[in-house]
């Protein structure tokens, strides 16, 4: 069956990148459409933090790096894989899962492959395994999150593309919508995607009222916990507002 993608306007797509994660989590968590422990990667890390928010559509692949691929090619002469990259809507984020016994040994993305995933509309990269040339690709304002580094690329190659994968805990599919900065990377569910700008600036509106009433001198146990009890740091009725509950 193709894969169906959504429509979100390009202005959708800024608001959403402009968020940092931690307030889209608690956006999402509003609307109850997974359980808090899911939707999130764990065990990888962001390495270019001061980079602003990560959004794309995911594009995945499964990588190896510990010994030469059947084929014999390079590992970056795949012209059939970055014509797959072009099938997912822009912007483009490569999921690449390393199925190595011990992932890692090789980087897959480096310089020369964020160039190239750069000009094929990609906007990072987000691996279980290694990366490499980290000055010279994060001048490029590619983002990677990835386990760990390497020198090398090793015997780096892909091994299957445009199929489901799982990386940190995460299934992630052809065309998931990837969210990530300095915190991680999560999924954001398309079908609440376009309302997640409206509820994270109803949410920060509350908890800065709670902020400014914490730096008062009205604040007490007491009031702290009858301001709370009267206007809930995360109200379920923002969920409402938007329409989609």
């Amino acid at each position: 069956m193709p894969n169906v993608f959504p429509a979100l306007t390009g202005e959708q797509l800024k608001k959403l990148q402009a968020l940092d994660t931690c307030s889209v989590s608690n956006a999402i968590e509003q609307f109850d459409v997974r359980l808090r422990n899911e939707g999130f990667l764990h065990d990888v890390g962001c390495l270019f933090a001061n980079l602003p928010p990560m959004l794309g559509y995911a594009v995945p692949a499964v990588i190896r790096s510990s010994m030469p691929p059947m084929a014999g090619r390079c590992y970056y002469n795949r012209i059939d894989w970055w014509r797959y990259v072009l099938t997912i809507p822009e912007p483009r984020v490569l999921v690449l899962q390393d199925i190595d016994h011990e992932p890692g040994l090789g980087a897959f993305v480096g310089a020369i492959h964020a160039h190239i995933a750069r000009a094929l509309g990609c906007v990072g990269c987000v691996t279980n395994g290694a990366v490499r040339d980290l000055p010279a690709v994060e001048a490029t304002g590619f983002h990677l999150f990835a386990r760990q580094t390497s020198v090398s690329h090793a015997y780096a190659h892909i091994v299957k593309f445009g199929e489901s994968v799982e990386i940190g805990g995460l299934a992630i599919n052809p065309g998931d919508l990837l969210h990530g900065d300095r915190h991680g990377v999560q999924n954001i569910p398309l079908h609440i995607a376009a309302a997640i700008p409206k509820t994270v600036a109803s949410m920060l509106a509350v908890e800065k009222r709670l902020i400014d009433f914490c730096a008062s001198p009205e604040f007490t146990i007491e009031t702290l916990a009858a301001r709370l009890k009267r206007e809930p740091l995360l109200p379920r009725a923002i969920a409402r507002t938007t329409g989609f509950e």
